[in-house]
């Protein structure tokens, strides 16, 4: 059996950008070169278990999620769809887009935007996830290979650190943007 070496290359980048300690600060942590890891994050050399192990212990993750490959998903949500809870005493419907990974950042944006020039973003840090709805308007959001017409209400989710996009279609498009960074 061979060794799943891209997906875990790829973890390594993500988890060590996580956390926000240099490479030579988690090969120091774990124990072993700093080339060592330089090179395990591009996808090369044959690591035992025991330096896995290590880096795990340094990165504070579970083994497991060295070998779980990040699969990126997009999700719509159309207006008036998603799970919902309506209140007893009140006026008031809460319809959940999203729950907060542990340990996740987020930064919430009002968009105001005009057709015209796209806004082509380029890739975000790894693990990167921006949520939008457009309260206004139209647009044209998501990957830049799979980008979805939303109107007012709409939601969309994707992974940003892939190329994307946000397009006008109308004059005077709002959406809220929530920028999620692991």
């Amino acid at each position: 059996m061979t060794q799943p070496i891209s997906v875990i290359a790829k973890s390594l980048v993500r988890e060590r950008l996580r956390t926000g300690l240099s490479l030579a600060e988690i090969a120091r942590r774990a124990g072993i070169a700093k080339s060592t890891l330089s090179q395990l994050e591009s996808g090369n050399g044959n690591p035992s278990l025991e330096t896995l192990w290590s880096l795990c212990v340094a990165l504070d993750i579970p083994f497991a999620r060295l070998l779980e490959p990040q699969q990126p998903v997009t999700q719509v949500i159309r207006r008036g769809e998603g799970t919902k809870v309506v209140a007893g005493q009140a006026n008031y419907e809460a319809i959940l887009l999203a729950a907060c990974p542990p340990g996740a950042r987020r930064d919430v944006y009002l968009l105001l935007t005009q057709p015209g020039a796209d806004r082509i973003s380029q890739p975000h840090s790894s693990g990167s996830v921006e949520h939008i709805i457009v309260t206004q308007g139209r647009a044209l959001v998501g990957l830049l290979d799979a980008a979805q017409e939303l109107g007012p209400g709409d939601y969309i989710c994707y992974p940003a650190d892939q190329p994307h996009i946000f397009k006008a279609l109308e004059p005077d498009t709002h959406a809220l943007l929530v920028a999620e960074q692991n």
